[in-house]
């Protein structure tokens, strides 16, 4: 079943559970309810939102994940079930026990995705793309020519403009950038976790302060879909003004990336699901199953307007 993606931005926000229901009250509306178990991500932008201790309780228990903003507006932190799998312990042990070749080849699989994507998104925009799947062929076990960095160069000024540098502290289409990452990022940490996978524990990146290596690491070949989101709402503004991560309907409009339909492992599947697949050929590349993985290719099947998040959201 495909779980619902909810924002609740109405100030004042108060959340709490009954029957298993999550049960909305906010000012000057009226009482809502939403069942537990067909929520996936649950994004609360409200800083005065208050809640019940079952609300994290039940949403935790049915494998949701709550994501809380900042002032900004940007995600800043994330809940996670701890009990993903049945055979959790056991593939932890497996996980760790993965060979260093096992690791490479699977960084090697997601940046050859990761720069694919990039060259998809730029060929819609029709920008220079054939470079970029070049790359993509050249990209070796591990890929000790950073390949990756080298495809990002050419990417971002060919996708945004010249004038362009991703910084993740720059507000306007970074701040853009950013919110549909977190996003992301934490259903694939969702995805990661379900499988019975140790979040920290990467095949590329490692930073000892980083408690989802993991999910950075799966992530990456999901990004150029964001970064598709975020030109189209930049096109479709014009010059006169950027969208910002402020406005609710554009934070709607990066939400509904989760309900497009991609392509996945030869499979057609909405983009929240395919995240499942693609954690779960991880886990078995390094539990010393198939090793091939199963990553996104090319863009959603169908362009979906630039729509609202799903019902419940405010």
């Amino acid at each position: 079943m495909l779980r619902k993606t909810v924002e609740f931005s109405t100030p004042g926000t108060r959340l709490s559970v009954t029957h298993r229901q999550l049960v909305i009250q906010r000012p000057d509306l009226p009482k809502a309810t939403l069942p537990i178990e067909d929520l996936g991500v649950v994004i609360v932008d409200d800083i005065r939102a208050t809640y019940t201790q079952a609300v994290f309780l039940e949403l935790l228990d049915a494998g949701a994940t709550v994501l809380v903003t900042g002032r900004d507006h940007l995600p800043i932190g994330m809940m996670l079930p701890l009990d993903g799998h049945h055979v959790q312990a056991e593939r932890h042990r497996a996980q760790v026990q993965a060979s260093e070749p096992v690791r490479k080849q699977a960084w090697q699989a997601i940046v050859r995705a990761k720069i694919n994507q990039q060259a998809a998104v730029l060929a819609r925009f029709n920008q220079g793309h054939k470079r970029l799947s070049a790359m993509a062929r050249k990209v070796r076990s591990g890929d000790p020519d950073n390949l990756e960095a080298q495809a990002a160069q050419r990417y971002w000024p060919l996708l945004f403009g010249p004038g362009f540098h991703r910084d993740r502290e720059a507000e306007g289409v970074n701040a853009l950038l950013n919110y549909g990452y977190a996003v992301l990022r934490a259903t694939v940490a969702r995805a990661i976790v379900a499988t019975g996978l140790i979040p920290s524990l990467g095949v590329h990146h490692r930073h000892r302060n980083n408690p989802f290596c993991l999910a950075d690491d799966l992530l990456e070949p999901y990004r150029p879909y964001v970064d598709w989101r975020v030109r189209l709402l930049v096109d479709s503004n014009g010059a006169t003004a950027l969208p910002r991560v402020s406005e609710r309907e554009t934070r709607a409009a990066l939400l509904s990336l989760l309900n497009e339909t991609i392509c996945v492992g030869q499979r057609r599947e909405p983009l929240l699901l395919a995240l499942h697949t693609s954690a779960a050929s991880l886990c078995r590349a390094l539990t010393g199953g198939d090793r091939a993985l199963s990553l996104p290719a090319g863009l959603p099947l169908q362009l979906n307007s630039l729509e609202g998040a799903e019902p419940g959201d405010d």
